[in-house]
């Protein structure tokens, strides 16, 4: 089972960062006073996208530097599973995963069910979605177990590079024995990708009988 969602997108550079950082009083780490964004190959902005092990309090986050689209969502899974998951269950035949009504997870998203139906096929696993209902997103068990953590993690520390992103995010442990791995996913993902009705109509997809638009089942391909 696992927990899935969208940071908060970031900006890439020397800016402020909210929070207070113990540093020397003759040497305070300068940054820029208005958050333009910088437009450099290296710089811009980055969604980190997050997904919470429940079972084992472990984290994966990709940190993606293209657009939020639910096909960089399910890549982000898709990932997790490939370096973490399958290792962790080996034996696994379904994936539970709980999202937001919104976003590039959201409930109403084509494009989210249609790459959920080709991770489906490719792993094998009857993958399962119960989403949030609507204003009801914190309920979401990767806000305050993972999300808030990689913020006071980073709190006070300017984001000046990918590189640093990535060392924060991972460097992010609890009392209660949280580990986060992170990787930097510098794929391309268009917006506003069409799915047909005919895809639509291909897909092995089983509602439940319990709100079925929010909860509901991929089924691999045979």
């Amino acid at each position: 089972m696992i927990s899935v969602d969208t940071k908060k997108k970031e900006l890439v550079g020397d800016f402020k960062n909210a929070g207070r950082e113990w540093e020397l009083k003759s040497q305070p780490e300068e940054v820029r006073v208005h958050d333009f964004e910088i437009r450099e190959p290296d710089k811009g902005k980055v969604a980190p996208y997050g997904v919470y092990d429940l079972r084992r309090n472990v984290g994966w986050v990709s940190v993606g530097v293209d657009h939020d689209t639910a096909a960089f969502a399910v890549e982000s899974i898709r990932r997790w599973w490939r370096w973490m998951g399958r290792q962790s269950y080996p034996k696994a035949k379904r994936l539970l995963i709980t999202a937001d009504s919104g976003g590039s997870n959201g409930a109403r998203v084509r494009l989210w069910k249609w790459e959920l139906q080709q991770l489906a096929t490719e792993t094998g696993l009857e993958i399962s979605v119960c989403h949030f209902p609507p204003g009801t997103s914190k309920w979401n068990k990767i806000e305050h177990r993972l999300f808030s953590f990689i913020s006071q993690n980073w709190r006070g520390k300017p984001l000046i590079s990918h590189e640093v992103i990535i060392d924060l995010i991972a460097a992010t442990t609890t009392a209660a024995g949280l580990t986060v791995k992170s990787k930097l996913d510098t794929n391309i993902y268009p917006k506003r990708l069409k799915v047909s009705d005919q895809q639509m109509a291909e897909l092995q997809l089983r509602r439940d009988k319990f709100h079925g638009d929010w909860n509901y089942s991929l089924l691999p391909r045979s």
